[in-house]
């Protein structure tokens, strides 16, 4: 099973280390969950095997990933402007980098070769906009921490879509996590990222992947491509100008620290209900959404009359279904919910002596 509790302090590890080990010692070094995906799983099954994300483009070898997630700290969801979110996204990366380094410096001075990925690349020889070497979150899905939710961020249960995960890649054998088979998404009755998206970028189980960037990426790679081009063919009389207005002090900021560059637009991080903190810091100021209209209802209702009919989804594919949880939705959230409220009462002292005792 995934670890999906922080243990304190602990001792590197050694020569003989074992899974349980190396999850173990993730958790102490300040990751928050932490799982193993089988390298040969991870090659058998790309994203899009047009365009193959697998380990074994980046050296054959390699027998297993360690998958770790860093949460996004709530709160920066509550505020009403994107930048806290943006720096925390920043604060989160720096973080996971150090502990994802820490372990495989372990790993390999134990003897066994290992090394992190970036969390976030682009390889200019696959597809074009933002698709790494590796999928991160099909990583996570592989190594048992979540499934990908309607817009296809990954969802974990215990955070939702609120995380951020990386891979670090081992020649050391090691036993795979089994996936979440259940779906941890609500879906198509739910839709609250659909709702929710500025720029309409929500498909049935997929994402337009050129719309969600007018948002989430407004000082990204290619914005940043387009200004330069109206610079270079802008009248000589205009380029000073244009050089000292916003755009190009977003892109400065991007290169800085992020801020726009991209995850700038967390909306349908925000309201995704999966996850104890969304129940503890979010449920109340996110219970409103202000973008929904009665056009994204209609197409909510089209979805879930497709998915009632069993018609034709891409995104719920024979191939794509591994990934988003093959049995469907069965109720993880409103289970969680309860759990939730019960630990509530048990902390708040309103459950009777016997709750306490642990006999669940």
């Amino acid at each position: 099973m995934p670890f999906r509790a922080r243990i304190a302090n602990g001792k590197p590890l050694g020569k003989e280390a074992d899974a349980a080990a190396v999850k173990r010692r993730a958790l102490e070094l300040g990751a928050d969950l932490a799982g193993i995906a089988s390298a040969a799983t991870l090659n058998a099954f790309p994203p899009d095997p047009r365009w193959p994300q697998t380990p074994e483009r980046i050296l054959p070898s390699i027998k297993s990933v360690i998958v770790l997630v860093q949460r996004i700290p709530a709160g920066a969801f509550r505020a009403v402007s994107n930048v806290p979110v943006q720096y925390m996204d920043m604060l989160v990366l720096r973080k996971m980098d150090k502990v994802a380094y820490r372990l495989a410096d372990e790993l390999e001075r134990a003897g066994h070769p290992t090394f992190v990925t970036a969390a976030q690349e682009t390889d200019w020889s696959l597809k074009r906009a933002s698709y790494g070497r590796l999928s991160t979150r099909h990583l996570g899905v592989e190594a048992g921490l979540g499934t990908l939710g309607l817009e296809v961020n990954i969802l974990t249960p215990e955070f939702g879509p609120r995380v951020y995960l990386t891979g670090i890649l081992s020649e050391l054998e090691l036993e795979p996590d089994q996936r979440i088979t259940e779906q941890v998404c609500i879906g198509e009755s739910c839709s609250r990222c659909l709702h929710s998206c500025p720029p309409n970028a929500v498909l049935h189980w997929g994402i337009d992947k050129r719309g969600c960037a007018t948002e989430a990426q407004e000082f990204g790679f290619m914005t940043m491509l387009q200004f330069m081009e109206r610079v270079i063919d802008a009248p000589p009389e205009k380029r000073s100008a244009m050089l000292k207005t916003r755009d190009l002090f977003g892109f400065w900021q991007g290169l800085l620290r992020v801020v726009g560059s991209f995850g700038d637009c967390p909306r349908c991080l925000a309201v995704c209900p999966v996850g104890n903190d969304y129940h503890a810091h979010l449920a109340e100021v996110h219970k409103h959404i202000p973008e929904r209209t009665p056009e994204k209802e209609q197409i909510q209702q089209r979805w879930r009359e497709a998915r009632k009919q069993g018609e034709p989804i891409a995104g719920l594919s024979e191939w794509n279904a591994r990934w988003v949880g093959p049995e469907g939705y069965k109720g993880i959230v409103a289970r969680q919910l309860q759990e939730f409220k019960r630990q509530q009462k048990e902390r708040s002292g309103d459950l009777p002596e016997a709750a306490h005792s642990g006999g669940d």
